[in-house]
């Protein structure tokens, strides 16, 4: 009997901690899905009933949203589980040129529509601060003899090679060279502006004995000592 009942017990306390670790939650909130995306008059959202795109079929079946501000135009495809509400705020404090962008989806205890509430309110938002303020990288040319130049509208690196390196600016980027050693990356996307930021990176990434190469914005490296004789 004794037996008995310590299996009942530990069938029960399994059950128990099965239960405890499900990752399954009926109407699950999104904390950043759920956070209001608030711009100006000068920035104009429109969420367009037209396909994404209408030559790649993965498109096919997504929205079109449109924001347009200052700095330029971009546009993202939206899910058709995603849905999208405007709300202009009355109240004292609240000023009456600022709208409300509230991000929902249509079932969010299912996985992927609860993925994509976050990742698509993130991606919105980031349209917004794209054509508001813009995005931004800088490089440093850390090593001796490094250096950074535009010629012929290329970004031309010298990066200790027998040859220097011309990259061709992507369109939609702005990319200065305030000194030899500094180069600005400027643009309204961000994942173009971080993509070429990388692939500039990639001619010299840094090293971490010498702690020289190519480093992006606030990048450090550990400096690593050297076999010992």
């Amino acid at each position: 009997m004794q037996h008995a009942s310590l299996r009942i017990v530990g069938q029960v306390t399994r059950q128990q901690l099965c239960r405890s670790f499900s990752t399954t939650r009926a109407g699950a909130m999104s904390h950043i899905g759920g956070l209001p995306i608030k711009y100006t008059s000068e920035v104009k959202i429109e969420h367009l009933p037209t396909a994404f795109s209408t030559s790649d079929s993965r498109f096919f079946d997504k929205t079109t949203l449109k924001v347009t501000g200052p700095l330029g135009e971009r546009t993202m495809p939206i899910e058709p589980f995603v849905s999208l509400e405007f709300v202009q705020p009355n109240g004292p404090q609240s000023s009456s040129s600022e709208t409300q962008l509230l991000v929902s989806v249509g079932n969010s205890a299912e996985r992927k529509q609860r993925q994509m509430w976050g990742t698509t309110r993130a991606c919105i938002n980031n349209c917004v601060i794209g054509v508001t303020e813009g995005f931004s990288a800088t490089l440093r040319l850390v090593g001796v003899g490094y250096r950074a130049a535009i010629e012929n509208g290329q970004l031309a690196l010298r990066l200790g090679y027998s040859h220097p390196i011309n990259l061709d600016i992507p369109e939609g980027l702005k990319v200065s060279v305030p000194t030899p050693t500094r180069v600005l990356i400027n643009g309204i996307d961000l994942q173009q502006v971080k993509l070429f930021a990388a692939k500039v990176r990639k001619w010299k990434k840094p090293e971490p004995y010498n702690q020289k190469g190519i480093f992006v914005d606030d990048e450090t490296i550990a400096k690593k000592d050297g076999k010992k004789k």
